[in-house]
C-alpha cells in the first residue's frame, strides 16, 4: 500500500511539472496585444477630452459674461478659474497622449 502511494505521488509530481512546462510561453505576444488595445483608445479619449474642454470653455464664458454684466467685482477670479480649467484639460490630454504613445 505504501509503495503504491509513493508511485502515485511521484506520478502526480511528474504530471504537475510537465504542466508547468506547457504553461510557460512567450508572454511578449500578450503584452504587445494589450499595448495595442490600450493605445487604440487614446485617440478617441483625447478627442473626448478636447470636446469636454470646449464645453467647459463655453459654460465658463457664459458665466463670466453674466457676472460681468451684473457688475460683480469677482469677475476676474471667475474668469481665471474657468480659463485655468480649460487649459488644464487640454494640457492633461496632450501630456497623457505624449506619455503613452
Amino acid at each position: 500500500m505504501e509503495k503504491q502511494r509513493t508511485k502515485f505521488s511521484l506520478l502526480a509530481a511528474l504530471l504537475l511539472s510537465c504542466l508547468g512546462v506547457y504553461a510557460q510561453g512567450n508572454g511578449s505576444a500578450g503584452i504587445n496585444e494589450a499595448t495595442q488595445m490600450v493605445t487604440s483608445y487614446f485617440d478617441p479619449a483625447t478627442q473626448l477630452i478636447y470636446a469636454i474642454g470646449a464645453v467647459v470653455g463655453l459654460i465658463g464664458g457664459v458665466k463670466v459674461y453674466n457676472k460681468f454684466s451684473s457688475g460683480d467685482p469677482d469677475t476676474s477670479k471667475t474668469a481665471a478659474s474657468w480659463f485655468g480649467a480649460c487649459i488644464f484639460l487640454i494640457v492633461a490630454a496632450t501630456i497623457l497622449r505624449s506619455f503613452f504613445l
